[in-house]
């Protein structure tokens, strides 16, 4: 056990000091979320006076996560739940007088706001499903009013009609779009409207595009992201040279995003951060070049040393690249330590996500209590092109979770993890990887940690929200087809719940109630398994929670359990529990007697 004072949870785990900034499209003022009595709400300031900011929104319980300004400066729009269900609403508030309203009052609909520019700027385009909860129509609403107009009625059954990445210029003669078709990396392309003349702006053979920099005026393309291990910015135009240039020099190693313009594009935020620096947000000023810090998301970890995070790649046993994320506890120098340590391999969500370079309070954390850290980019990963991701066609507990285990046997080989000591610990996919550690390879795994996951396939695909009707077809192709006797065999020899004879080791599981993509009967079902067999679980849900915990007392008492669980079977550090129970919801549902040992009750 370190003798250096650990890294308090909370620091780690609470509310952000600031979050999530924007301009107004005039420049004059900026918002960003910021917690008002433990809840993160808007806050406006004059953006010459951070200082003197106040905040424009008091909503209770559940956080609000996303906030941005209206085309026409007018209101803040910001989306909310209740419960954790994903039936979002779209609020606006007027940051003038405080005043709130929700334009989509409908019950069990789910509100996504599509596109909205300065060139309709009383109005935005939003996808609702208040027709048909599985599709989603899109509508022209204005924000004064909440009237709303239909543009298209989703008869084609897509599974919404989304507008990033794939907009026309302000002169309505080209479309930009990311695609790959043509090709596996998707690239950046032009259509032209009247003749559908197809070119390609930008490509690379070693990952996809995936972000951008427009400008703000014509919607035309000045700059690239592609993020093969560490993210990559190219210049399309000399537009943003002197800006690329600028941060490039101000911030060293730090990967950035553009996440705001004004309208006249002569100012930004730019969100910076590295592995041992959280999002620190930038006012850059075109007009004077500079380049100005508004404020870092947590300050209160700068008295603290934070891990580096080395990217790493290892091969998979039938030959792909796995590009992968090692974190080292902070004393430790270069990418080895001295001698093999417990390890955590945590699995990332999706599968069609993939994890990236850069600040991770969960790496630091673990790390910090002197763990080894590992994620992996398995296949179906996103960003590395189609192929990667066709790769895990119908390879769930096969080929997908090889990969977990090609990685984990690469840090062992490398002196970096003990063979004895190595944990699984997921979200989601993550949690479904977790259960198949422990029921497929439970000689790999010490302990698992499952946390929103799924034990079995064909009640996962039986149980979708039905706006994944649109998705569907993709899911079936992907698992296996639940209306065939092929595929339910299929999705029966590849679901943990068939295999619980197998867990031997250690299990914490975590749920949110109101989960309605893995719902909590995935869990609930995996652990009256383990019962029936007198196999030791524990098992802990939140009432109030869906797919994930966003309530920071609730998420600080989930890493409190978890730190716990991982000090025992893991043997690295444990902060004492202190008040990090305070206003939790959780339910200890099986297993209390696991946690009391270790004053967790």
């Amino acid at each position: 056990m370190s003798a250096r004072p650990l890294i308090p949870r909370r620091k780690l785990f609470d509310n952000p000091t600031f979050f999530g900034a924007k301009l107004s499209p005039d420049g004059r003022s900026i918002s960003w979320l910021a917690p008002v009595d433990g809840v993160l709400n808007v806050w406006v300031s004059p953006v010459d006076s951070i200082a003197a900011g106040q905040p424009v929104t008091r909503t209770k319980g559940r956080p609000i996560n996303w906030q941005d300004w209206s085309p026409d400066g007018r209101y803040i729009m910001f989306l909310n739940d209740e419960n954790g269900d994903e039936n979002l609403h779209l609020f606006v508030v007027d940051p003038r007088d405080c005043e709130l309203r929700d334009l989509t009052p409908f019950a069990n609909i789910r509100a996504l706001p599509a596109y909205w520019s300065h060139v309709t700027p009383d109005k935005i385009a939003i996808n609702l499903n208040d027709r048909d909860p599985r599709w989603h129509d899109v509508f022209l609403l204005d924000l004064a009013t909440g009237r709303r107009s239909l543009i298209w009625e989703n008869r084609q059954q897509f599974e919404f009609v989304g507008l990033d990445w794939r907009s026309f210029d302000t002169s309505c003669k080209h479309l930009h779009m990311i695609s790959c078709i043509e090709q596996d990396k998707s690239a950046l392309m032009q259509i032209d409207w009247s003749t559908g003349k197809q070119k390609v702006l930008f490509e690379s053979q070693r990952a996809d595009v995936v972000g951008g920099i427009f400008d703000a005026r014509t919607f035309e393309p000045h700059a690239v992201q592609i993020d093969p291990a560490r993210q990559e910015w190219t210049a399309l135009t000399p537009a943003v040279a002197p800006e690329l240039a600028l941060i490039k020099a101000r911030l060293p190693g730090h990967d950035f995003q553009v996440q705001s313009q004004t309208d006249d594009d002569r100012r930004w935020i730019v969100m910076s951060y590295t592995a041992e620096q959280p999002a620190t947000y930038h006012l850059l000023d075109r007009d004077q070049q500079t380049l100005t810090e508004l404020f870092t998301a947590r300050p209160e970890l700068k008295p603290y040393r934070l891990a580096p995070m080395h990217a790493v790649e290892g091969k998979s046993r039938d030959g792909l690249t796995l590009v992968s994320y090692l974190t080292l506890p902070a004393d430790i120098e270069g990418d080895r330590p001295a001698k093999p340590l417990p390890m955590v391999l945590i699995v990332h969500g999706g599968p069609w996500a993939r994890d990236i370079f850069g600040y991770r309070g969960d790496h630091q954390w673990l790390a910090d209590r002197g763990y080894a850290v590992l994620s992996v980019n398995y296949r179906g990963s996103t960003g590395f092109g189609k192929a990667f991701v066709a790769a895990s066609e119908k390879q769930h507990a096969r080929k997908m979770h090889d990969d977990l285990i090609d990685m984990v046997d690469w840090a062992v080989n490398e002196g970096i993890a003990q063979k004895d000591r190595i944990a699984i610990f997921g979200v989601s996919y993550g949690g479904l990887a977790s259960f198949i550690g422990a029921t497929f390879t439970p000689e790999v795994f010490c302990c698992a940690v499952p946390v929103v996951g799924i034990s079995n396939l064909q009640t996962l695909l039986e149980s979708m929200p039905p706006y994944w009707a649109g998705f569907s077809e993709y899911m079936y192709r992907s698992y296996g087809d639940p209306r065939t006797e092929e595929g339910r065999k299929l999705l029966a020899e590849r679901s943990p719940i068939n295999r619980v004879e197998n867990i031997m080791k250690p299990m914490l599981i975590f749920h949110g109630v109101n989960d309605v993509r893995c719902k909590v009967a995935e869990s609930d079902a995996i652990v009256a398994a383990m019962q029936a067999r007198n196999i030791p679980v524990a098992y802990v849900v939140y009432p109030d929670e869906g797919h994930g915990f966003q309530k920071p007392p609730n998420r600080l008492s989930y890493i409190v359990m978890a730190e716990a669980f991982f000090a025992r079977h893991l043997g690295g550090a444990f902060e004492p529990v202190g008040s990090d129970f305070e206003g939790s919801s959780h339910e200890i549902r099986a297993g209390a007697d696991i946690l009391a040992d270790l004053g967790v009750t």
